[in-house]
């Protein structure tokens, strides 16, 4: 399978162990860390549903199970971060799929490090260029981010 592959459907390859970014299977879908690292930590919560398209799609219950799995991973992203770099300073949690059209929220570290001018405001507000840029694709040199995440993950499900 290519990059594009898995790429092209992320939670059928996810579903089919075959997403690599996948740190953890969870009770509504899947905890990734994003392909782009220029906000080390960066993950998202896929639904493990395609069809679902909105957070409304799912019953009440299950969309409790959703929002408990973000705030997981989004709790696991923070200790994580801040484990790792004495400058983090919170995480951003959005829900937005205004691109990819299946149910997923992001969530966003942020760190003190960040320019001034794009510290306080929204992560989409940083240019394209520099979000995709190749020296932030996700690679071997995230692994101990990876574990981390994971490791957090797993407490926060004994918990």
């Amino acid at each position: 399978m290519t990059d594009e592959d898995w790429r092209g459907d992320r939670i059928g390859s996810a579903h089919r162990g075959e997403n690599p970014t996948v740190l953890r299977r969870l009770d509504s879908g899947f905890a990734v860390i994003g392909d782009r690292q220029f906000l080390p930590g960066y993950s998202v919560l896929l639904t493990d549903d395609p069809a679902v398209t909105r957070l409304s799609d799912l019953p009440r219950a299950r969309r409790a199970v959703y929002l408990e799995d973000m705030e997981r991973l989004a709790e696991a992203v923070e200790r994580a971060c801040a484990g790792l770099d004495p400058a983090f300073r919170r995480v951003n949690i959005e829900i937005l799929g205004n691109t990819d059209p299946y149910l997923h929220a992001h969530i966003w570290p942020r760190y003190d490090w960040e320019p001034a001018d794009r510290v306080r405001l929204p992560v989409w507000l940083y240019e394209e260029q520099y979000r995709r840029a190749e020296q932030h694709a996700l690679g071997p040199h995230h692994d101990a981010l990876r574990a981390a995440i994971g490791v957090e993950l797993d407490r926060l499900g004994e918990a």
